[in-house]
């Protein structure tokens, strides 16, 4: 694998067999740390047709599979539009990331209408998600030693602060400040190993464990003093998408298309 992204992802998302909304990759790569030996991860929303939703044989809501492709470990899992949305009311931090990702292979006017609905999906509560997955991460390192949860730890917590403080959406540790010095020889060991232990020279745990706990604080406070609302208010906005997106869908799949200059993401994505 290399930490440049392929330029036959777009094949793998025309190969899918329901229609793609849209396409985009997450992982190391969006976190701005691939190594020579990261995966891809691709996620995404597909869109069941009529017949797979309202009959007794209904489609998968969820498809997920791994493979390799031409030396390449690809990791797929897209959701079904209704179950996606479902999940972007729910104080899901994955699936903004997801959604809003400026590594776009597909893109259609459904994936449009969902980046415009996300301001409607954040709450304060995204804090919760992002809590929760530091402290997954920082057992994991616990126990492992590996730097790869260490990184994903400092990289949820600074992207929760920086999401309740200012309302947009940074996935990309090399483009969020406020984390500790040593971050930069972190990262750099990690695009050298996937999975490699802490570099010489890093950090002792004890100092470790006080910037962890520092930052964890910060987002705490962050996310008491947000202006961001308590509840999401896209609801309705996101059932007429999916009610027009599966009716459209009777009458053949959606158009998917590849990004191009009309089809740029941003690097930072404001929600509110």
């Amino acid at each position: 694998m290399t930490a440049t992204l392929p330029a036959w992802l777009p094949e793998i998302a025309a190969e899918q067999p329901h229609a793609l909304a849209f396409a985009t990759v997450s992982g190391a790569h969006l976190y701005g740390f691939p190594s020579d030996d990261s995966d891809v991860d691709l996620r995404g929303v597909h869109v069941l047709p009529p017949e797979q939703v309202v009959g007794l044989r209904t489609g998968p809501e969820t498809v997920s599979r791994s493979w390799t492709r031409r030396g390449v470990e690809v990791d797929l899992v897209t959701h079904d539009l209704a179950k996606f949305c479902r999940l972007l009311l729910r104080r899901n931090g994955y699936v903004l990331e997801q959604l809003l990702s400026p590594l776009v292979v597909a893109t259609s006017s459904v994936h449009e209408e969902l980046a415009a609905a996300a301001p409607g999906c954040l709450t304060r509560h995204h804090a919760h998600h992002y809590l929760g997955f530091a402290r997954t991460q920082w057992r994991l390192f616990e126990r492992s030693g590996e730097l790869k949860p260490l990184l994903y730890t400092f990289r949820v917590l600074l992207t929760g602060i920086h999401l309740m403080r200012t309302g947009t959406l940074v996935a990309d540790l090399t483009r969020l400040g406020g984390g500790p010095p040593y971050l930069g020889e972190l990262m750099a060991a990690k695009r050298a190993a996937e999975h490699g232990a802490l570099p010489s020279g890093a950090p002792e745990r004890p100092r470790l464990e006080r910037d962890v706990a520092r930052l964890t604080a910060d987002l705490e406070a962050a996310r008491d003093a947000s202006r961001l609302p308590e509840a999401a208010t896209a609801d309705g906005v996101l059932h007429d998408l999916v009610v027009r997106t599966r009716l459209a869908a009777g009458a053949g799949p959606p158009p998917s298309r590849l990004p191009g200059r009309d089809a740029t993401v941003s690097q930072e994505r404001g929600l509110r």
